[in-house]
Formats: C-alpha cells, sequence, structure tokens
C-alpha cells in the first residue's frame, strides 16, 4: 500500500481539495436550508476540523462540517427562541459532548453501549430522516421549508426538483471512482442550469456581493429555554459520531475507539461544535461521504483533511461564492434532500437489520414504536419535542424495560459487542 504521509505538499493540497469536494453538496445545504450563512459554516467547519485533529493528537483522517440531525431543531428552535438563542443552544450541545467525553474517560465506554444499544441507535436516527421528509417535498414543490409561502410556481418547481433528484440518483448509483462519491454537486449543477433557462434564478447577490469580504459571524445569546431544548437533541449526533469513528476505523484497520480514544473524539466534536456556534456556524458531526473518499483514495494521511479545513477557511471569504450559493433555487434543494433525508432514515433501519433486533420482542417494539411517533409526530412534553423527546424516550424506555440483552439483537450471541 502506498505510503501517503510522505506525499509532498502540493500533492497533500489536492488530495485535501478533494476531500472537501466531496463534503461540499452537504456543507451547504444545512446553512441554506436553517437560515445560517454558507460562508460562515465554510470558516466553522474548517476550523472544527482543525480543533478536532488537534484534541485528538492528528491521527484520525476524519473531516467535520454540518449536521443534518440539528435541521429540524434549528429550525423549530429559531422560531421559538430567535436564532442568537438556537446558537446558544447548540454551544450548549458541544459542551454536552465535552461532558460525556469525560465521562468516557473515568467509565470507559461501557455505560455508552448500555445507553444506545442498536434498539435505540436505530429508530432515532430513522427519526431524523423521516421527520425532515415535509421539508424536503416542501421544498421540492417550490414553497419555503415549512411549506407556508410558494415561492416558485410549482409545476416550474417540481420538474427542476425531479431533475435535479433523477441526476443525483443516476450519479450515486451509476458513476464511478470520485464522481460517485460527488452526486449532490452534480445534482445543484444539473437543478440551477434548468432554473436559469426558467428564469427561476435571481444573480442579483452575486453582482452585489464584494469578491472578497468576512463572513457574516454572528454571536449567541443563553436562555435556558433554548439551552433545555437544545442539549437532548445531542444525543442522535453522538450516536451519529460514535459509527462514524467506527467507519472509518474499519476503512483504516485501525481502532480508533482505543487510540487516541472515544473519549478524545468526543472531546474533539464537542468543542468544534461549541466553537461553531459561538461564531453563528452550524453544529459540526463528522462526514460519512468523506469515510467514503478515504476508502476509495486508499488515503489515510489525517494531512490531508488540514488542507481541505484551510481551503475551507480561504473560500468563506470569497463574497461572491457565498453570495452564489444563496442563490440556489428552493426546489433544486428539495429535490436532492428527497435522497438524503431518506438516505438517513435508511442508516437507521439498516442498524436495526444489521444486528437483528427481533421486533417480535414485546420491549423492542414498545421502543421502536414509541421512539418514531414521538420523534415523527412531534409530540411535545415540556421543554423536549421532536428528535430530543424520542431519544430521550427511547434511553428510558431501553434501561426501564426487562431484557437488556434483546436491545443488541440476535448478533450479540455470535459477535462480541464492541
Amino acid at each position: 500500500m502506498q505510503d501517503h504521509t510522505k506525499d509532498p505538499v502540493w500533492k497533500q493540497a489536492i488530495a485535501g481539495s478533494q476531500m472537501l469536494l466531496v463534503a461540499f453538496g452537504a456543507l451547504v445545504l444545512m446553512p441554506l436550508i436553517t437560515g445560517l450563512d454558507p460562508n460562515v459554516a465554510l470558516f466553522t467547519a474548517g476550523l472544527g476540523t482543525l480543533i478536532f485533529h488537534v484534541a485528538t493528537g492528528g491521527q484520525i483522517p476524519i473531516f467535520l462540517a454540518s449536521s443534518f440531525a440539528f435541521i429540524a431543531p434549528v429550525i423549530a428552535s429559531k422560531g421559538r427562541f430567535g436564532m442568537e438563542e438556537t446558537l446558544g443552544g447548540l454551544t450548549a450541545a458541544g459542551i454536552l459532548y465535552i461532558l460525556l467525553s469525560g465521562l468516557v474517560r473515568l467509565r470507559g465506554t461501557g455505560f455508552v453501549r448500555r445507553l444506545l444499544p442498536p434498539v435505540v441507535i436505530g429508530p432515532v436516527i430513522m427519526t431524523i430522516g423521516l421527520g425532515l421528509a415535509p421539508v424536503a417535498v416542501h421544498m421540492a414543490s417550490g414553497r419555503t421549508g415549512d411549506g407556508a409561502t410558494q415561492l416558485i410556481p410549482y409545476d416550474t418547481a417540481i420538474w427542476i426538483a425531479m431533475t435535479s433528484l433523477a441526476v443525483t440518483i443516476i450519479m450515486s448509483v451509476w458513476a464511478s471512482g470520485i464522481f460517485r462519491l460527488i452526486p449532490i454537486m452534480f445534482g445543484v449543477i444539473t437543478g440551477y442550469i434548468l432554473s436559469a433557462f426558467a428564469g427561476v434564478v435571481d444573480l442579483t447577490p452575486i453582482r452585489e456581493a464584494a469578491w472578497f469580504a468576512a463572513p457574516d459571524f454572528v454571536a449567541p445569546a443563553f436562555s435556558w429555554g433554548a439551552i433545555l431544548f437544545m442539549i437532548p437533541v445531542a444525543i442522535a449526533p453522538a450516536i451519529e459520531h460514535i459509527g462514524d469513528v467506527l467507519a472509518i476505523g474499519n476503512v483504516t484497520g485501525k481502532n480508533y475507539l482505543e487510540k487516541p480514544g472515544l473519549h478524545r473524539t468526543l472531546l474533539g466534536d464537542g468543542l468544534a461544535t461549541s466553537a461553531a456556534s459561538m461564531l453563528g456556524g452550524p453544529p459540526n458531526t463528522t462526514y460519512s461521504e468523506v469515510t467514503g473518499a478515504v476508502m476509495l483514495t486508499r488515503n489515510f494521511n489525517p494531512k490531508v483533511m488540514w488542507w481541505a479545513a484551510c481551503i475551507a477557511m480561504i473560500l468563506a471569504f470569497v463574497g461572491k461564492f457565498g453570495a452564489a450559493l444563496q442563490t440556489i433555487p428552493v426546489p433544486v434543494m428539495g429535490g436532492i434532500l428527497c435522497l438524503l433525508f431518506g438516505s438517513i432514515a435508511v442508516v437507521g433501519l439498516n442498524t436495526l437489520i444489521r444486528h437483528q433486533v427481533d421486533l417480535s420482542q414485546a420491549r423492542n417494539l414498545v421502543i421502536v414504536g414509541v421512539t418514531l411517533v414521538f420523534g415523527i409526530g412531534g409530540m411535545v412534553l415540556g421543554n423536549l419535542e421532536g428528535i430530543a423527546l424520542c431519544a430521550v424516550a427511547a434511553i428510558i424506555l431501553n434501561l426501564a424495560l426487562p431484557g437488556g440483552r434483546e436491545a443488541w439483537g440476535k448478533a450479540i450471541y455470535e459477535h462480541k459487542v464492541d
């Protein structure tokens, strides 16, 4: 196997650009949906990645960027508390990761396995995707994410959205090499061109924007309401984080939960999320798309991610670039999100299938059923609702109901649970 750690600097920079390209589509879609500045998201993704690598000793080839798990909570919190207090809640969510990392260091990973078996992880991740399904459909139909306002006529919007979706699907299934890892880019470009021909693209913001401008950083404000609303939401991305660290470990053949340790990866993720929120950026998470690129290129050199991070931070100061991103029409994003949100739900479903969780067992049926209805239905109990409520409910039900071994599924009898 080729040792990429000895590659010249220019080669590492090109490889870093490629990794950023893979992450780019999902990275900018999240802030565009939630109303955050995509240039700030680029800057905080780069900053968060560098913070993560410092916290983990630069041992893991991983890239951090905008977390889709927070889309619905951010939209809900923004409507209730405002953007500044929502950012304060996200900062607190990052601090929860830091506290969790301290617990893992003191107690080991055993209590994490007890709290988050597959029967909890699966339905919570499914809820993230399925709960966002209406947002994707509204946007594909030419409406705002909440469906309140028709921005583009339905007939025009739907064919733009479906064409963007079709191109994304074709590229993700039939393309080869690095092209298979950037289907979102192809979908956005195709949809943008169609939108231009349909006359629904407004280029005025690009013309008026400066070439170089500082991102629109926003300072958070803190209130207990927003903090208590957002902290439980962090449970779902913590689940996602552990899965991504295991996945990159499988690709590189190393056990990153042992070295540098889950406590250090959680610490890096928490610091990155809090730092991003303090500047007005979306919370960060480890990116599975980049793990796929690492597997394809067999380039396991963590320094490549440092280059990707630095390039993202430089791009954040190109004013016209950010303005161009904000001119992407709603149906283009909506069409692609029909696939992305569905894919998140399938990851959760696959968690149950892979571990052979028996849903004919009463306890498992209760946990999955209640979690899905609470999460997708928008149940509200006190300050908890949606993803936050369903994650807490799944954990409590799993701890309270008898039969802990069933939570792991039949696979526990055949394989040692790591």
